[in-house]
């Protein structure tokens, strides 16, 4: 039976699979990374998968219905996001007056947070794959090979008798070493060399060494609307057999980045992969989600085992936002944690998210501050993106506070952010000039400009990654945030 993953074509290079879907300022492409594992454990079932990421390859609506109808799949799989949602359901749409006799499923976050929302949208899809879906698909695959019911798939919602059917809820997974490598289905069915993050080398690979996350942030979308605030581990011997496995078959990999939410969870954890690769001898540079809790003993262990950086949430400067936000972060342990990763030796992208609640002037100019003090060797500046599902978006539809509740308007022309939040203080265009004034306050500073100069000679490695991301940022530095000419959409 053949069963078609899509993460469907819309803007070039629209990042669907990362927190906040959009075109990035930087250059960053994230792997489709929930449709690949999915499409592993379905290909270990044995059924005939075909993995298509059209953003990656520039790939056209008509050029994925030639490809769809030629490879005529009884199952199609259509990933969707809050600011692409009307296109994924075009999508769908033309997929179904084209393949009439494909059973149509949408995955995701948006369709996980608003499923009878998303049912009322449109009439041209049969089935939403709620949460963690991996399974779901397996089950769902299986009853339509077999031509059986779906009454009994958990995590299913579809449509039945002209009403839907929201089938119970499926628990997340917990055996997480059963779930195949990532990089098999990139080696398969992707190619490397579209993918790109800053805080990496190039060209990478993404893979996951754990789900959920047990942190209560009120922004965060993954944990409360996919995958659960719970952190469920891979073994640190699964970990380190699946970084043998792409030292060994993508001769052309120079990075790995961990895509965890916060991978730094368990500390001993992280020394005992570590002290595993070292042991092993894998020579390979990665990079991690963190939180800036990580003591200095642990950054050591996980330098010497290759781990070049790592991509820290600081948020706010003001403790009462922080606070607010649910972080359960204080001031001081950041400024320890930046003290220890510099004397580690670990680099640092730092997070910087303003228009939280209570946010206010005061409160963005002590943000700065605290980038400025911590000094990381790349920071990001940008405005609170709320998501259905999260405690956030309640808030901020509870205090009216959303610009506006059109998901298509939640890019701009270009396809990037467009901030559509504020505050009782705070515009959401006074959010997006604070952050275009950060930013060039934050990078234009003549140490940091020769500090960067002098971390290329040091370290010729570095050029290809800076100047992938500096040739696409630095028109956003120099102009700002404000819509320009409109990118190609596919």
């Amino acid at each position: 039976m053949n069963v078609l993953l899509l993460n469907p074509p819309y803007f070039k290079k629209f990042s669907r699979a990362q927190r906040s879907p959009a075109v990035t300022k930087s250059g960053t492409l994230y792997y489709p990374i929930w449709l690949a594992y999915a499409a592993g454990v379905l290909e270990d079932a044995g059924f005939n998968i075909k993995l298509i990421d059209a953003p990656a390859e520039g790939l056209s609506l008509k050029e994925v219905l030639d490809i769809s109808t030629h490879f005529n799949p009884q199952l199609v799989v259509i990933d969707t996001s809050t600011p692409s949602i009307f296109n994924d359901l075009h999508v769908a749409e033309n997929i179904k007056k084209a393949l009439p006799d494909s059973f149509i499923t949408l995955v995701g976050t948006h369709v996980s947070a608003l499923p009878d929302e998303t049912f009322k949208f449109s009439s041209h899809f049969d089935a939403i794959a709620r949460h963690e879906y991996d399974y779901t698909l397996l089950e769902l695959s299986s009853a339509i090979g077999k031509k059986s019911s779906i009454e009994s798939i958990a995590g299913l919602s579809y449509r039945k008798e002209k009403g839907v059917t929201h089938n119970p809820s499926r628990p997340f997974i917990k055996e997480i070493d059963k779930l195949p490598f990532i990089s098999k289905v990139i080696k398969k069915h992707l190619n490397t060399m579209h993918y790109f993050n800053p805080n990496s080398f190039y060209p990478m690979i993404t893979l996951i060494t754990g789900r959920g996350c047990p942190n209560k942030c009120s922004f965060c979308v993954i944990p409360q609307t996919l995958q659960g605030r719970g952190y469920r581990q891979r073994s640190p011997e699964s970990v380190v057999e699946e970084f043998e496995y792409i030292k060994e078959n993508f001769p052309e990999v120079k990075g790995i980045f961990i895509e965890d939410d916060t991978f730094t969870v368990n500390k001993k954890r992280c020394r005992d992969i570590s002290e595993l690769i070292m042991k092993r001898g894998i020579k390979i540079r990665w990079t991690a989600n963190a939180r800036a809790d990580v003591d200095y003993e642990t950054l050591r262990l996980m330098r010497n085992a290759g781990c070049r950086s790592l991509c820290v949430g600081f948020e706010s400067g003001d403790q009462c936002i922080l606070n607010d936000m649910n972080k359960g972060m204080k001031l001081e342990m950041m400024y320890k944690f930046m003290e220890d990763a510099k004397k580690a030796k670990v680099l640092v992208h730092g997070c910087f998210m303003v228009g939280n609640p209570g946010e206010t002037k005061e409160s963005l100019l002590k943000t700065l501050d605290l980038a400025m003090h911590l000094n990381p060797d790349t920071a990001q500046f940008y405005p609170i993106m709320v998501y259905p599902g999260t405690e956030a978006y309640e808030w901020a539809k509870e205090k009216k506070f959303l610009k506006t509740e059109d998901y298509s308007k939640w890019l701009t022309e270009e396809g990037l952010h467009n901030s559509v939040v504020g505050t009782e203080e705070l515009s959401p265009d006074e959010l997006v000039k604070f952050c275009d004034f950060a930013r060039k306050k934050f990078y234009l500073r003549p140490s940091y400009v020769f500090s960067k100069l002098y971390q290329i000679v040091r370290t010729p490695d570095e050029i290809v990654r800076k100047f992938k991301a500096f040739r696409t940022f630095i028109k956003y530095l120099i102009k700002g945030s404000s819509p320009g000419n409109e990118a190609k959409k596919c």
